[in-house]
């Protein structure tokens, strides 16, 4: 349900954004209800092809003059145009055909489209206007009595000071200068170092290189949506400082107690006691490798008796009976031996 208020809030939203800039493709329509303006914006159809191809042509009026022709050759060929230059804006990759014909889902199409609408100039016709006061300041410029000021801009002398202040800075003491020649050694130097920062600077930025750059990595669109991006999140990190985070940082720091010496106790401690854990741990080890030697010794035949390899313990049961056997057999002759009298 939230998702679905949501949806409708920019299908709104995106309506009245088409109405404002005066898109000629909503005109007459007078939609009022939301879902009707969802079906409009975010099902597939000839005329919300028509829609996104104007805001396009819009945000980029070079692009305006190709998709006519693209239009008239293949519709997939349209698509993929907008797709490219979906990517270009960053808000969508090549292959995401779905959101250009409008089978994604619709809270991504709004948003995608919302995106858009907010690299439109206010007013289409912003640019005629632009070219209009271009004009004007033009032929302001050019004017007969601007052709001497320009005459001196282009072929400026010595002293660029207007007549006006030249003549207040005339009563004015003047200031000791360099000689000429220290003073062009002065900004060669200057330039020179100048130069050799901006061709370490164009190294770095692999996207300036003729060779390896491509429309696709980098162009004027892409940077505007870039710099637009950083602006809002340092807004709204501004605003999320100021609410939150200004106060934890004004905080005066802590101050340190003077019993500092209960912690190197309390660590000199816990490293005894780590080192008697690590030796009981090696003593463990150890009487485990001696209980698994000695029950080695005891289980494997190693002993070679009447032809067969016995073990330890049946070694020593053999050894065991044969003495007992000899000593029964040392006792029953000592007793049929004859007494004699001393």
């Amino acid at each position: 349900m939230a998702a679905t208020s949501k949806e409708h809030r920019l299908s709104q939203h995106v309506y009245a954004t088409l109405q404002t800039l005066s898109c000629s493709l909503v005109e007459g329509l007078y939609l009022r209800e939301a879902d009707s303006m969802q079906e409009l914006l975010c099902t597939p159809s000839q005329h919300r092809t028509d829609i996104l191809a104007w805001i396009c042509s819009s945000i980029c009026p070079s692009l305006g003059k190709k998709l006519p022709s693209l239009r008239s050759k293949d519709p997939i060929s349209l698509s993929q145009e907008l797709a490219v230059f979906g990517q270009e804006m960053m808000l969508c990759r090549t292959d995401d055909l779905d959101l250009i014909t409008g089978r994604a889902c619709p809270l991504r199409q709004l948003w995608f489209l919302e995106q858009l609408l907010t690299l439109v100039p206010d007013s289409v016709d912003s640019s005629e206007d632009s070219r209009a006061g271009g004009e004007g300041l033009l032929k302001e410029l050019f004017c007969p009595e601007a052709l001497p000021h320009l005459t001196h801009a282009l072929t400026p002398t010595l002293n660029p000071w207007p007549s006006d202040i030249r003549g207040a800075r005339k009563g004015q003491r003047a200031l000791p200068s360099r000689p000429r020649g220290e003073e062009v050694a002065g900004v060669t130097a200057l330039l020179e170092s100048t130069h050799a920062a901006l061709e370490q600077l164009h190294d770095q930025c692999v996207f300036l290189r003729g060779e390896e750059a491509s429309p696709s990595r980098f162009s004027v669109c892409a940077l505007r949506v870039a710099v637009s991006d950083l602006a809002q999140m340092m807004s709204v990190f501004s605003r999320v400082y100021d609410t939150d985070f200004r106060s934890y940082c004004s905080r005066d720091p802590p101050s340190l107690g003077s019993h500092t010496h209960i912690f190197s106790n309390v660590h000199r401690l816990l490293t005894a006691c780590n080192t008697e854990l690590e030796v009981l741990q090696q003593v463990s080890e150890v009487s485990v490798c001696l209980s698994d030697t000695v029950n080695e010794v005891h289980s494997d035949p190693c002993y070679w008796s009447h032809g067969h390899k016995r073990t330890l313990s049946t070694q020593l049961e053999d050894l065991t009976k044969r003495y007992t056997e000899f000593l029964s057999l040392h006792h029953g002759t000592d007793s049929k031996l004859p007494l004699t009298e001393p």
